[in-house]
């Protein structure tokens, strides 16, 4: 960090904090008590009105903020909890520069607005899966994706794709011109043009392996545009599951990818599903227990029943 960028944080500093002591601003900025003392004199010089108190440490006068910016307390929780977000979704590099921006918001709100958006932030929680090893991985593949999209170059990975026709998963290794990172339904998707397929695909980083960044090279077509590029949709098959009253509630909040429809009906609950392939919701039913019965089509019912038999001689 050069001067300019420490002396800037350090104003910042002083005005999230009300006092601040020479050796925690040192141990902060990683440099010297002696450089931080030089900072502020040419801070007090360039006419930022830094008061200093022997034994407790450094303050800035009642009434100066820098930047001038306003907030209100709920714009604040707003950003804050933006920060909160990305600093448990994205890869290292972005959650380094959320608490970064998370303390430059808390520096320039107002004591007032400062506690009101703290109170609220309280009563306010995100909950992440687990930091475990995949996780972590999703988290290095966010940000080769992210190098990626920026340079223009492409990337190679294996990649695990579940065919529930064939009871299994399908390995492949896929060369892709990522065009960019979309957060569904709790996973991260990579848009990518796959060089396999020859076409544009959606892949998920939780089933990449050994993601690496290749020398060659790609454009994006002009015509291209995430924020407006609608997948087609190729789930043409029908499925309608009848659901136990007693946990309906549990069923809607599951928020299924392919649910489509809830009807309520005198046996009880019925769930509309549109899929590809019927199996695609095996084991999403099965998990349910007794609690659903599936209605339509004939070959989903064949199917459950089919397991159930492999579960009972199991057991």
């Amino acid at each position: 960090m050069n001067k300019t960028d420490r002396m800037l944080a350090i104003v910042l500093e002083l005005q999230r904090k009300k006092v601040i002591r020479a050796e925690d601003l040192a141990a902060a900025f990683e440099t010297s008590v002696r450089t931080i003392y030089r900072d502020i004199q040419a801070l007090s010089e360039a006419g930022v009105p830094v008061v200093g108190a022997p034994g407790l440490g450094y303050s800035l006068m009642e009434g100066y903020f820098l930047p001038p910016v306003s907030f209100t307390a709920e714009e604040a929780v707003t950003l804050l909890i933006g920060t909160d977000f990305i600093e448990q979704r994205f890869d290292t590099d972005y959650s380094n520069k959320a608490q970064t921006s998370r303390r430059k918001i808390e520096a320039i709100l107002p004591e007032r607005v400062r506690s009101e958006a703290a109170r609220v932030r309280k009563s306010i929680r995100l909950l992440t899966s687990g930091e475990n090893g995949t996780r972590r991985q999703e988290k290095e593949y966010i940000e080769t994706i992210r190098q990626a999209i920026l340079e223009e170059r492409k990337v190679k990975f294996g990649y695990s794709k579940r065919l529930p026709e064939e009871g299994g998963n399908r390995q492949s290794v896929r060369a892709a011109a990522p065009y960019g990172l979309v957060f569904a339904y709790g996973s991260w998707v990579m848009i990518a043009h796959c060089d396999l397929r020859q076409d544009i695909r959606h892949f998920r980083l939780s089933r990449m392996t050994g993601l690496t960044l290749l020398e060659e090279r790609f454009m994006v077509p002009a015509d291209f545009h995430l924020h407006d590029y609608k997948p087609p949709d190729d789930r043409n098959t029908r499925v309608r599951i009848q659901v136990n009253p007693d946990i309906a509630d549990k069923v809607k909040e599951s928020n299924n990818y392919y649910m489509e429809a809830i009807e309520e009906h005198p046996d009880g609950l019925h769930v509309i599903f549109r899929v590809r392939q019927p199996e695609e919701l095996l084991h999403w039913v099965l998990g349910w227990g007794a609690d659903v019965t599936v209605l339509e089509p004939e070959s989903l019912r064949n199917r459950v029943r089919d397991e159930a038999e492999k579960m009972l001689k199991r057991y």
